[in-house]
């Protein structure tokens, strides 16, 4: 059995101190550091998307406990599963579900040999989705999520280039060129970011879930997702509480896309199962605002 935590980085840094010796980092040389550096290099690395959540199994006097560990600072659901051929029990009996507050761990089942006589591995599978199946929604007024006095949107409800799937079917894409400051639409805590990706383009399987974004979670358990932000433009941390109206990030060009703009979208978990849902959003005074549309062609 094996649990693999997802590598997570999008660039090493390279630099050699005044007494010769080279240092590596995924973090620049910090302000005091730099006095002493000499020849810092940037080296590119893949980014790969960070770990949601990490299963961690436990031998405790021939049984195995299977706990869950949640990466993320907000609250999320797991599922774990048998894959073929295994030979374990477990209580609860698998597939199990729970629900792992956030930067919790939680034991899921405790795993032993259906047949003790017989040879071989057993395979886990973990499924996790990010949210509280519990998640009551209230009726809320989001602010415009982009700091310029324009809004344009590109793509609305039910868009048929990228708004057609459960998670998505309630998002708008926003116009924005790269830079442009992002803002939370509503009180929340941080809950993911992703900031290392540097690349965009059409194909699916290359870019989808290539995108650095920020997801806040609110008061009432919905989600709010800020996607497609420029490489290293996440501006807030995991765990942080933000205010509506406050800059978390910078618009860019990453993922599956075909041009800049912010992907916006209220999310909540249906039972391992996320899903977009409607929301109301009004423009700030001095703000021009476009109405939401069912449909728009893509940008």
């Amino acid at each position: 059995m094996l649990a693999a935590t997802a590598a997570h980085a999008g660039k090493v840094y390279r630099w050699t101190d005044r007494s010769g010796t080279v240092h590596y980092g995924d973090r620049a040389p910090d302000k005091k550091q730099q006095a002493l550096v000499r020849d810092l290099k940037v080296i590119p690395v893949r980014a790969e998307p960070g770990a949601v959540a990490r299963l961690r199994l436990e031998n405790q006097q021939g049984r195995t406990l299977a706990w869950v560990d949640n990466m993320l600072d907000g609250p999320i659901e797991v599922s774990l599963e048998f894959g073929s051929g295994s030979n374990l029990i477990g209580v609860p009996a698998l597939p199990a579900r729970a629900t792992v507050p956030a930067s919790r761990s939680v034991l899921v089942s405790v795993l032993s040999a259906a047949d003790p006589t017989r040879d071989g591995g057993s395979e886990l599978r973990l499924l996790t989705v990010p949210g509280n199946p519990n998640a009551r929604p209230r009726d809320f007024d989001y602010r415009l999520p982009l700091r310029q006095r324009a809004q344009r949107i590109d793509q609305g409800y039910g868009g048929t280039f990228s708004h057609s799937d459960p998670q998505n079917l309630y998002a708008v894409d926003f116009a924005a060129d790269i830079g442009t400051p992002v803002v939370a639409a509503r009180d929340g805590v941080v809950m993911q970011v992703e900031n290392d990706f540097d690349k965009a383009g059409l194909n699916l399987e290359k870019y989808g879930g290539r995108a650095n974004f920020v997801r806040i979670v609110h008061d009432d358990g919905t989600m709010a997702i800020y996607a497609h932000l420029q490489e290293s433009g996440v501006l807030v941390r995991p765990g942080q509480h933000v205010r509506a109206g406050q800059q978390i990030g910078l618009s860019g060009n990453t993922g599956f896309t075909t041009g800049p703009h912010l992907h916006f979208a209220v999310q909540v978990n249906r039972g391992m199962r996320l899903v977009s849902i409607p929301f109301r959003m009004s423009a700030m005074p001095g703000m021009q605002a476009t109405r939401m549309r069912p449909s728009m062609p893509p940008r």
